[in-house]
């Protein structure tokens, strides 16, 4: 079993978080001290990020395996961005263990396709892996940028993104680079009708990184499934409106 870091904290009903590419569990910080006012709240770090060390190889399908071994038995599991998909993707496979799903700025497919709009240009993730590797620190505050286009108070909100962001050390090369090839070529929109669990999707409408169209489609496609929009907001809705993101996660934890 690969170690992950997990902080976890409060009392309550299991509420599992997992961050995005690049990211770490800080990244909920502004959130964490009310959620866990009304959950048993667990903030992962994913492999190669934040306190966690890198795990090969890397895939879809061996996050969910790590992440499976540390689930509670009855969990409300929350992914946003790249951790939305391995949210997913657990969902599919362990049914009994996720009883809900919160899917924060995510989609099944982060790339356009010939069948697909709602998507990323896919040279565009590949430049930023390139740019990585020759300065670290200005291609994550380009890319920390580009979530926080289209916000309502971008320059207000970047400045606590950059903040959360850079209190722990960097990512893993190598799992910075397994997780691009993820949001490169995951592709679960022919397996998302099977998620049976009630589903809460919460998005911005000015998200630029994982369109608003993608949340749309979802929310077609899922069952049981509440779809949130938050306005002139870009990929992080838990900054940009903390007391509404909180409010949603409550009423789904009590009503779903």
């Amino acid at each position: 079993m690969t170690p992950l870091h997990i902080e976890t904290l409060g009392q309550g009903p299991d509420l599992v978080l997992l961050h995005g590419w690049a990211m770490h569990s800080g990244i909920w910080s502004s959130v964490r001290e009310q959620l866990s006012q009304q959950f048993r709240l667990h903030l992962v770090d994913l492999p190669g990020h934040g306190l966690s060390p890198a795990s090969e190889p890397g895939t879809l399908d061996h996050l969910a395996d790590i992440i499976a071994e540390i689930l509670p038995k009855h969990c409300m599991l929350g992914g946003w961005s790249l951790g939305g998909q391995i949210a997913m993707e657990l969902a599919l496979r362990e049914p009994e263990r996720v009883q809900k799903l919160v899917l924060i700025s995510t989609t099944p497919c982060f790339v356009k396709r010939d069948d697909w709009e709602s998507g990323m240009e896919r040279k565009l993730l590949q430049l930023f892996l390139e740019n990585l590797k020759l300065n670290y620190a200005t291609t994550i505050n380009r890319f920390l940028t580009l979530q926080m286009s289209g916000d309502r108070d971008a320059s207000k909100i970047l400045s606590q993104l950059r903040k959360h962001f850079f209190q722990r050390a960097e990512p893993d090369p190598s799992a910075l680079e397994k997780g691009l090839k993820i949001l490169q070529h995951s592709d679960l929109r022919d397996r998302i009708t099977a998620i049976r669990q009630p589903v809460l999707l919460l998005h911005g409408e000015n998200d630029v990184i994982t369109h608003s169209a993608a949340a749309d489609w979802m929310h077609q496609q899922l069952p049981q499934s509440q779809r949130v929009m938050f306005p002139h907001c870009g990929h992080a809705p838990f900054l940009s409106y903390p007391e509404q993101f909180l409010t949603c996660l409550n009423e789904f934890r009590t009503h779903a």
